[in-house]
């Protein structure tokens, strides 16, 4: 069994990262002046500056690389979140640098050739350090060693799920090693877990086991002898974490308020009811979609032209969707079918090689040229550059009827392009799959995601297998 050595680990992982943010700043100026360059030159600061300067550069990165997480455990967490924190952690870093030395103190002998270098070198040489120690250390734990031995502490949906987990994800380094329950009976398996006795067991096996972790699965009905169970994991000093049996209402990432110390759990957490973020996103929009509808006129104008010249019927087609908080609004496409009566063009979804649509809309719907026109409905305020797509009132009754959570999407605006679309759930897809990824935007939105969706979005979501 392995004890909890999580704080000699960081330590350790301080002292590399000193060692490699030092050494990709010395790297940068040898890299400038003696690859680069012949040599400094005249009236270039000599090393003995830079070097100096690095007693203000390594404090400030290992203070930003806590702030920013990148010492939290890394068990369960995705080499692309660290990755993003280092990044995010260099990119502060070496803002604050260019502020103090160019702006402030006014040090504009540096050379900012350095300090870009630096900024690339210590960011892939950081990342590459990172991936190389998951990378040890998965090989580690698939020959049994740097284990982490789990008790689960009551029979439950959030029990099976969270063995599915660590099963799923054995680069984790977690091993359930039994449960105990007293309604199912000892010696009961699931996925090669076996049931070890009762609740009363916990006082014998946690003072002989050396577990390096409990964790609290109780149904709900056995909720009253939680307070219990956590008093005693506690006095055992054993580290204990606690999975409710709850997991399908609430969100992953939970928004707590404290009353006065009371805790108060949100059901959901939507960062876009907060006024600044919605600030931030509306003016996002603004000049977006202008620059949208500046940029594409020309094609607009040229779609236009074959519209009106291949098929009788207006340019613009506008249909009916439902919006945020659930209010309907008309949404604005170049028309790709043929002019169909209101009554017909309810009746049915679009499907693959639908006899409706016209020559030139089957080549604008598979390169989301049929859209263009809702950056206008974005200027309005009807839709956002990014969100979940909005959909016809008659689905929406169908769907919310039929899928769970399904009406979180309407607590934001709806989007030209979502988390869901670049990730192909477009067309004849998996609703559920769609509302997944919808409500994974909704909880987890920042500014930044809605750039990296953007961006996905001129690679993956403009011309798409799905798109019909």
């Amino acid at each position: 069994m392995i004890k909890d050595n999580q704080k000699v680990f960081n330590r350790l992982m301080v002292v590399i990262d000193v060692a490699i943010t030092a050494a990709s700043f010395i790297a940068a100026y040898y890299f400038k002046f003696y690859v680069l360059n012949d040599g400094p030159g005249i009236g270039v600061l000599p090393v003995e500056d830079y070097y100096r300067l690095l007693f203000v550069i390594v404090p400030l990165y290992m203070l930003l690389y806590y702030f920013c997480s990148i010492y939290a455990p890394k068990r369960t967490v995705r080499l692309r979140f660290e990755v993003y924190g280092i990044v995010k952690a260099n990119t502060i870093g070496i803002m604050v640098l260019i502020i103090v030395l160019y702006l402030l103190i006014r040090e504009i002998n540096y050379s900012r050739s350095v300090i870009a270098f630096f900024y690339l070198f210590n960011v892939c040489l950081t990342s590459g350090f990172r991936i190389l120690l998951r990378r040890l250390l998965r090989t580690i734990r698939r020959q049994g060693y740097n284990l982490k031995h789990i008790l689960l502490v009551g029979y439950s949906r959030a029990a099976e799920e969270y063995i599915d987990r660590l099963q799923d994800n054995p680069q984790w380094g977690y091993v359930a090693c039994g449960i105990l329950d007293d309604h199912i009976p000892a010696g009961t398996l699931y996925k090669g877990v076996k049931v070890l006795g009762r609740l009363g067991n916990l006082e014998i096996i946690l003072p002989e086991n050396k577990l390096d972790e409990v964790a609290i699965t109780l149904p709900l009905k056995d909720y009253e002898y939680l307070e219990r169970i956590v008093g005693f994991c506690e006095k055992s000093g054993v580290h204990t974490k606690f999975i409710p049996d709850y997991n399908g209402l609430i969100p992953s990432k939970p928004y707590t308020e404290d009353l006065q110390g009371l805790p108060v759990v949100n059901i959901r957490y939507v960062p876009l009811t907060n006024t600044g973020n919605k600030l931030i996103k509306r003016l996002m929009d603004i000049v977006g979609s202008l620059a949208g509808i500046v940029i594409t006129l020309p094609i607009m104008a040229v779609v236009a032209i074959l519209v009106k010249t291949t098929s009788p019927g207006p340019v613009i087609f506008k249909q009916e969707r439902v919006g945020l908080h659930n209010k309907p609004f008309y949404m604005y496409k170049f028309r790709s079918m043929a002019m169909q009566s209101p009554r017909e063009e309810k009746k049915a979804w679009t499907v693959r090689n639908d006899p409706r649509i016209t020559k030139v809309g089957r080549v604008l719907r598979r390169t989301s040229l049929d859209e263009l026109p809702q950056l206008f409905n974005i200027l309005k305020g009807n839709m956002s550059l990014v969100g979940p797509r909005p959909e016809r009132p008659l689905f929406v009754e169908k769907f919310k009827e039929e899928i769970p959570r399904y009406m979180v999407k309407h607590q934001v605006r709806p989007g030209l392009t979502g988390w869901a679309q670049v990730n192909g759930l477009r067309g004849n897809t998996s609703i559920r799959k769609r509302i997944e990824y919808d409500i994974y935007y909704i909880e987890n939105w920042t500014l930044f995601f809605d750039i990296k969706i953007i961006f996905m979005t001129f690679f993956t979501g403009f011309v798409n297998k799905n798109a019909y």
